[in-house]
């Protein structure tokens, strides 16, 4: 079960076109059956440990973004799954799963896991007792940017990617095909502005069987409803070597951790580059100011 070798350069068997028209793809067959296994039972844990209050970085009921509050009604995802005080180091191999990273480099046109930046790694969960919603949103552009401006960011070169592993049959994820690039019409303006949370004209829900992924572009216009139902999802996101704003960013989530010398250990040649380029990214950075908690 040790994924912590070389991790072998290959380029991941996906419908790219596919992935350019809407902004997502699906995957299957993530994670071969004994590591799937063990990721269900390593999840089982971490989830435990943050219903029972055992780990204090959730994301709680009642607020969409961060950052959460300490406590509320019910939690809706487990955050920092590769932190060390966690004591699961399964969640670093399964980061660097060879799949997951060789799809991320098909769709960044990377040689190589090895021009990757590593990012977030968080875990996506149904609520308890109740039930709760996403509003529509990009996740780098703020809702009330003018359409003109919208347009302009939305052809900024990718950077990076992100996807949802699921652990159990999920369609929690709801987006619109090809809206990552094309501002808002002025129809889906007018509703969201009505209802941040209200159906849109060609949305589609992304139903995901257990060991399958989706890739997506963090700019698509996406909302997500999580019911009571067991979802136990796995939430990562990739950047490109040398992004020096993403470094930036995650760095921002209250992942102070990532900047020990021994964080990488058990990851892997590849996973410590990862790790290594993220650190030069940051090193690089003008504003490393206000370190905040996610």
């Amino acid at each position: 079960m040790d994924l912590s070798g070389k991790i072998h350069e290959r380029t991941a068997e996906i419908d790219l076109a596919a992935f350019e028209r809407d902004g997502f793809v699906v995957i299957d067959d993530v994670l071969p059956q004994d590591i799937f296994e063990a990721a269900k039972e390593a999840c089982d844990i971490a989830v435990g440990k943050g219903r029972r209050e055992d780990w204090p970085h959730r994301r709680i009921v009642g607020k969409a973004f961060p950052p959460w509050p300490p406590s509320g009604p019910d939690i809706w995802g487990i955050q920092h799954l590769m932190h060390p005080d966690l004591k699961l180091p399964i969640f670093k191999q399964l980061y660097t799963n060879p799949k997951l990273l060789s799809t991320a480099c098909t769709i960044l046109s990377l040689p190589s896991a090895e021009s990757l930046q590593l990012e977030l790694f968080n875990l996506l969960i149904n609520p308890h007792t109740t039930p709760f919603s996403l509003p529509y949103h990009r996740d780098t552009i703020p809702a009330p940017t003018p359409p003109e401006e919208e347009a302009k960011l939305l052809t900024r070169p990718r950077t990076g990617t992100q996807y949802n592993l699921a652990l159990y049959d999920d369609a929690c994820l709801i987006v619109v095909p090809g809206s990552h690039r094309r501002p808002k019409t002025e129809e889906e303006a007018a509703t969201l502005k009505e209802d941040d949370k209200a159906a849109l004209k060609d949305e589609i829900r992304v139903a995901l069987k257990p060991n399958q992924a989706v890739f997506y572009e963090n700019d698509i216009l996406h909302r997500a409803e999580y019911d009571t139902k067991k979802r136990v999802t796995l939430h990562g996101s990739l950047g490109k070597e040398g992004q020096i704003e993403r470094a930036r960013m995650v760095l921002q989530h209250g992942v102070e951790y990532l900047k020990e010398d021994g964080f990488a250990d058990g990851m892997g040649e590849t996973g410590k580059k990862m790790w290594r380029n993220l650190m030069d990214g940051y090193g690089k950075s003008s504003d490393k100011a206000k370190i905040h908690d996610v």
